[in-house]
């Protein structure tokens, strides 16, 4: 009966047994909105890092590279991924077993009776309709998202190191104006004193010139902790107790800007990494689907035994000794209360999932580039404007003070221009940052560096360049 059953059955499921591809169904965008007309002038450089110019930067990233723990645990899952690989690549090999055995027992009154038993064992199941391959293949795919996510963990370490560090700079440039700012605002302190000797100023005066100097005191420490967190938080990116770790730090002026270009949107598919393992992950999840299917079909197992078998050693390489068996064996599902039935269904769930996922790394990563060309394009021109400010900001304080001194300006108008310039300098600064941030970004949203000839990009016929 469970012949004609599987004979029954096979015609049927054997149509079930195509190659699992999902079909992405994207159209991929010709340009970039904010990219200009050259789109290829400049891409990023796979130390990308160096296009800043700063020495202490690049042996910074270097050393996260080796000594992040973030980037060793991703290693670590990919060591992981490769051997659970092998483990489910096993099942498409024979497997071989060594038995040996010598028994010596004696009954009560009778005889003693020996037995030297030597075998070996061998079993296989054929993978007539691929279910192991299939689940090789999809271990396989892990094992290659694994590898695209320690490069997105790797990118990310590396964008928080550059952040980080940027971030260290500019709260020692916001330190050091704070300190410039409390020397300038202590001089102007001691030209009112000194005005107050001569009658020509008030104790008023004196009180709202000591608020400021004691506002801008006050900064002071809020800056100094913000400089040790921040080198102390740069310490633990590459891999360092903050007592051992040495970063001197400096000047986000002394900074070049790097320039950069995005490329075409098609290329982002194969620089970005996250979508890369978003695919890999896609693709496993059509190898799983593949191999429930297949679990519905009949399981052929061959077994073999052969060895020799004696009660005597002298006898055991005789050929009266020599034994063995093969047996082949055909098992066929019938009734399992919906068990398979619900794999198949958990397994497509799965990879409708990841197809979505798929989806919306590829729809959020166009999204990241052009938030990155935006955010440089606007910083850039910020910080430009800021300048400006901060420029006539300082010359209204410099006219100011010189006319405080002269006597022919009152007290509200230096304070006033004098709170402008602190504040349009601390401003300066921060915009400074978010510019320098803006390009990080941009770098972390192409995927980092790229390869000097960018490997063609092959993707099924569903994702189409839009015009």
């Amino acid at each position: 009966m469970p012949v004609v059953v599987t004979a029954a059955l096979l015609p049927l499921l054997g149509g079930c047994l195509g190659r699992e591809v999902s079909d992405p169904a994207l159209d991929i965008p010709g340009k970039y909105r904010f990219a200009g007309n050259r789109p290829h002038a400049a891409l990023p450089k796979l130390d990308w890092w160096r296009g800043f110019r700063s020495r202490e930067l690049t042996v910074l990233m270097e050393e996260a590279q080796v000594a992040n723990l973030d980037i060793a645990a991703a290693v670590a899952r990919v060591v992981q991924a490769d051997a659970q690989s092998r483990v489910i690549g096993a099942a498409l090999l024979p497997a071989f077993d060594y038995d040996a055995s010598a028994t010596r027992a004696r009954p009560p009154g009778g005889p003693t009776n020996a037995a030297l038993r030597s075998a070996i064992s061998a079993s296989y199941e054929l993978d007539f309709w691929g279910k192991n391959r299939a689940a090789l293949r999809s271990s396989e795919q892990l094992a290659v998202a694994s590898r695209y996510q320690r490069e997105v963990v790797a990118i990310t370490v590396l964008a928080a190191v550059a952040t980080q560090y940027f971030l260290l700079l500019s709260s020692q440039d916001r330190l050091r104006l704070a300190q410039d700012n409390l020397r300038s605002a202590s001089r102007v302190y001691n030209v009112i004193k000194e005005r107050l000797d001569v009658g020509t100023a008030s104790q008023l005066d004196i009180a709202q010139q000591e608020s400021v100097v004691a506002t801008q005191r006050a900064a002071i420490p809020v800056l100094e902790q913000a400089v040790q967190q921040n080198r102390n938080l740069l310490a633990v990116l590459v891999g360092r107790t903050p007592e051992l770790a040495n970063v001197r730090g400096g000047t986000m002026m002394a900074l070049a800007i790097p320039r950069v270009t995005p490329g075409l949107p098609s290329e982002l598919l194969t620089q970005r990494p996250d979508i890369r393992e978003a695919e890999a992950q896609l693709a496993s999840g059509d190898a799983n689907v593949e191999a429930a299917r297949a679990a519905f079909l009949p399981s052929i197992q061959l077994t073999g035994q052969g060895g020799v078998i004696s009660n005597a050693l002298r006898t055991l390489v005789s050929p009266e000794a020599a034994f063995y068996t093969l047996t082949a064996g055909l098992t066929q599902p019938i009734f399992d209360g919906g068990r398979l039935r619900g794999l198949l269904d958990l397994e497509q769930g799965r990879r409708e999932e990841r197809l979505q996922v798929y989806r919306q790394t590829v729809i959020s990563a166009f999204a990241d580039v052009e938030n990155a060309l935006v955010a440089v394009q606007q910083t850039a021109e910020r910080e430009r404007r800021q300048r400006e400010v901060v420029e006539s900001s300082r010359r209204a304080f410099d006219l100011s003070e010189t006319r405080l001194r002269e006597g022919t300006i009152d007290l509200v108008t230096l304070l006033n221009t004098q709170q402008t310039l602190f504040q349009a300098q601390d401003v300066l600064a921060q915009v400074r940052f978010a510019r320098f941030q803006a390009i990080v970004s941009l770098f972390q949203a192409l995927g980092g560096g790229w390869p000097a000839s960018p490997e063609p990009v092959v993707r099924p016929a569903a994702i189409r360049a839009a015009g």
